[in-house]
């Protein structure tokens, strides 16, 4: 159990996962969080990582910075994202070693299975098969991420863990259309379509993918319950080699895009057509994560999906 003073490192503090971090540890009592914006601290700088850690010896880390994108985004910039996030997990998890931090926690992506992996999902299934071509760079650094902690225990007996979260929305989120994930654009979509009295909304692909999403918030809920572990559990369960240090956090179904689509008109009170273009890429046609190891850990989400596009929405539009 982490204790309310010790010092939190919270990497990433200002993006969507981080913020909620952040939310989460506060309103759980933790006075000592530390953070720094990019401006302050380059995580793709080694001897700007190192100089952090030094003077500041953080006790835990939640490794939330990473650069991120949707499918446009990572055909767009696929060198941008290998080496970006490369560089900010390798020096953020080797500086914790170096330092002493107690626990470290690294956040990951679902993207990490194969393409035409079995549904729904296990943490087994990690290195299967071929990844999805349009996002294979983000895709490898995030395995590069979790097998470096790997690697860490099994040499220096560190307590770096990780999650695999699913595709993950909320308060703090990117609605620019060029480089956001699917929910957010397509919220965005709606709220102006609906705000302009346009007779119809055209979203990429056929329609048929499906997706699961989980409220950022009950995200950093299930990271602070993987930080909270005690040694026994958490030895057992995610530092035994070969047993993957890893688990996956979703809430366990998914939806279609073109249902999704519809979820979201109903909530921003869009009354027009919904059409698909069928020449927009539909990426891995189905992202299912098996999250039975989590819950047998104690922990389940607890927002459903149209509640957490009405906090959305809320958000967007006050923003």
């Amino acid at each position: 159990m982490i204790s309310k003073s010790a010092k939190i490192y919270i990497a990433g503090h200002r993006g969507l996962v981080g913020s909620a971090l952040v939310r989460a540890l506060s309103a759980a009592g933790h006075t000592n969080l530390v953070y720094r914006t990019s401006k302050e601290l380059d995580l793709t700088r080694q001897a700007e990582v190192e100089a952090f850690f030094a003077a500041e010896k953080p006790e835990y880390v939640f490794l939330a910075a990473a650069k991120v994108g949707g499918i446009h985004a990572n055909n767009t910039l696929p060198a941008e994202f290998a080496y970006s996030n490369l560089c900010i997990q390798n020096n953020v998890i080797h500086s914790a070693w170096k330092h002493g931090v107690k626990r470290l926690l690294f956040l990951g992506s679902s993207c990490i299975y194969p393409r035409a992996c079995p549904q729904p999902m296990r943490e087994e299934h990690l290195l299967s098969g071929p990844l999805e071509p349009t996002n294979e760079p983000y895709a490898i650094a995030k395995i590069a991420g979790l097998k470096m902690c790997e690697a860490y225990n099994r040499q220096y007996g560190t307590q770096f863990v990780a999650v695999m979260p699913t595709n993950l929305y909320g308060p703090g989120d990117n609605f620019d259309l060029q480089t956001s994930h699917v929910l957010p654009a397509l919220l965005r979509k709606f709220v102006e379509a609906a705000a302009a009295g346009l007779p119809e909304v055209t979203i990429w692909g056929t329609g048929t993918p499906r997706r699961e999403f989980l409220y950022v918030d009950d995200m950093a809920a299930g990271c602070l319950h993987v930080m909270n572990l005690d040694d026994a559990v958490l030895g057992r369960e995610l530092l035994s080699y070969p047993r993957p240090c890893f688990v996956n956090l979703g809430c366990g179904e998914d939806i279609s895009i073109a249902d999704l689509a519809a979820l979201v008109a109903e909530v921003t009170g869009f009354k027009g057509r919904l059409t698909f273009d069928t020449t927009k890429p539909d990426g891995t046609p189905r992202k299912l994560l098996d999250i039975s190891r989590l819950r047998a850990l104690g922990w389940s989400p607890q927002t459903s999906l149209a509640e957490g596009l009405r906090h959305t929405l809320a958000f967007f539009t006050a923003s």
